[in-house]
């Protein structure tokens, strides 16, 4: 019975906790947790090994010897496979904490995965530790004399359960990760945008926004006059060079951020509705935006400023030149998976989506109308203590891929490099096609307003000037297609 704690509370408990706590303090260095949890778990867990075949109490019986040995590392796949079971693969489930609680010896090292959101670290720690123990332990103990007889059906027994349990739990990662992958994130616009949006920021005085040779004809010169503008990522450069054109911003300073600011399309929507914005910028509103307007007792006006093309973009490698609309709207709902079935490769398609209600998931909606769509890709996001996020899965240029967007955020203010815009019904999405509409999925870009909550009198005048030559040349020059030809 003495053996049997040792093992369990000294060589499984207090030795991986305190490794574990040690794993914390190294944490100030440049290596991931991922890279200092697994070396520490595995040099202390051989080292621990060695410590426990040493024993001079060691029991005669070798299923006696053995299972206290090999018992933490079944029970480590086994709890780590229902787990995975019970949340499906997603390491933002309640159940990890339940996890966290049977691991206690690697709580420390449980607790910083919460933060980082690296959750197969949940499985990694307490495997790495445990799978070094037992060879540690095995490898010491074949050198004592004399040799016990190997029950070769024992562990030909235990060997089969954790082969399972691996099995399951691989199994039901795999299946996820068809519809979910590594977190990217957004490093941009605090979190809200996935493109640096500083070379259009009004507070750069080197930006690359377009200037009119004269002075515009409107003008907001009084700080108390100027309207809050708020809007898309991709609308972001338009209704900044509006801005930089018709308001004096000398002297504002940081200030300037809170008359031209950026919080993407979904919050932006909100932030209209609330008052707290007087000019959104952006595609049309999804049914979900309107009813959110209606359910406020909030009218919107939809102001066009500019065209646009909605575009499909797949790699430039991809032999695919084009597709129709129906073929669109079949890989889109899940009938066509595979390239060679629109004349390309046999290849399976990855069709990247956009968060529900942004402006270019709204047009995808709208474009495939009843057809239902296909779950999109996500990836898991780290969001604090505890806080895994399952979010849609921005847009990754792999070879088999296909995206959508606007046509100057993809080949203008992003500057994605590797892709290709796709034709649509034979039609290429040029200007001259987005202009006279022959391209199938040519879109406004719109200034929306409130109807009647939203009475201050520059609203109207500037909306009016955006329409006009000079707001008009503004949307030309910034890289959208103006309203009609001058």
């Amino acid at each position: 019975m003495g053996y049997v704690l040792r093992i369990f509370l000294l060589y499984c408990g207090v030795i991986p906790f305190s490794f574990s706590i040690m794993t914390l303090v190294l944490l100030s260095t440049n290596l991931s947790l991922a890279v200092i949890a697994i070396t520490m778990m595995l040099v202390s867990g051989i080292a621990a090994g060695v410590l426990a075949a040493m024993d001079r109490q060691l029991p005669e019986h070798f299923g006696k010897r053995y299972l206290p040995v090999v018992f933490p590392l079944g029970y480590t796949v086994v709890l780590w496979a229902v787990c995975m079971l019970i949340s499906g693969g997603f390491y933002g489930s309640s159940i990890w904490g339940v996890h966290t609680l049977l691991q206690i010896p690697f709580l420390p090292i449980s607790f910083m995965t919460s933060f980082e959101g690296v959750g197969i670290i949940y499985l990694l720690a307490p495997l790495s530790y445990y799978s070094a123990f037992l060879l540690g332990y095995f490898f010491k103990e074949r050198t004592r004399q004399p040799r016990i007889v190997v029950h070769r059906k024992q562990l030909v027994s235990a060997a089969i359960v954790i082969f399972l349990a691996v099995g399951v739990g691989s199994t039901v990662q795999w299946q996820r990760s068809q519809t979910v992958l590594p977190s990217y994130g957004f490093e941009h616009g605090g979190g809200y945008s996935s493109t640096d949006l500083w070379p259009y920021e009004v507070s750069n005085p080197s930006n690359r926004l377009p200037r009119l040779a004269e002075e515009a004809q409107f003008r907001i010169e009084d700080s108390k006059d100027m309207l809050i503008l708020d809007g898309a990522e991709a609308a972001f450069p338009v209704y900044s060079a509006f801005a930089q054109a018709t308001y004096d911003l000398t002297g504002l300073g940081d200030s300037k951020a809170a008359f031209v600011s950026f919080t993407n399309t979904i919050n932006a929507y909100e932030r209209l509705l609330n008052g707290e914005v007087d000019i959104y910028f952006g595609a049309e509103p999804s049914a979900h935006q309107l009813e959110m307007a209606k359910e406020s007792g909030r009218e919107l006006v939809m102001t066009p400023i500019g065209k646009e093309a909605f575009v499909f973009f797949v790699n430039e490698n991809n032999v695919i030149k084009g597709l129709t609309v129906s073929e669109i709207t079949d890989i889109y709902s899940g009938k066509t998976q595979n390239w060679k079935e629109v004349g390309g490769k046999n290849k399976k398609i990855v069709a990247f989506q956009r968060p529900e209600n942004s402006g270019s998931q709204t047009l995808l909606e709208k474009i495939m109308a009843d057809t239902p769509i296909i779950k999109p890709l996500k990836e898991e996001v780290p969001r604090g203590m505890g806080g895994i996020l399952e979010q849609v899965a921005d847009y990754r240029n792999y070879e088999n891929s296909i995206g959508f967007s606007f046509r100057f955020f993809a080949t203008g203010m992003n500057q994605s490099t590797g892709i290709k815009l796709l034709a649509i019904n034979g039609v290429e999405p040029n200007e001259d096609n987005i202009s006279n509409g022959t391209y199938p999925f040519s879109a406004h870009l719109y200034a929306i307003t409130l109807k009647k909550d939203n009475t201050k009198p520059m609203i109207t005048p500037f909306l009016e000037w955006m329409q006009g030559p000079q707001g008009q040349q503004l949307v030309e020059e910034v890289g959208y297609v103006r309203l009609s030809t001058p």
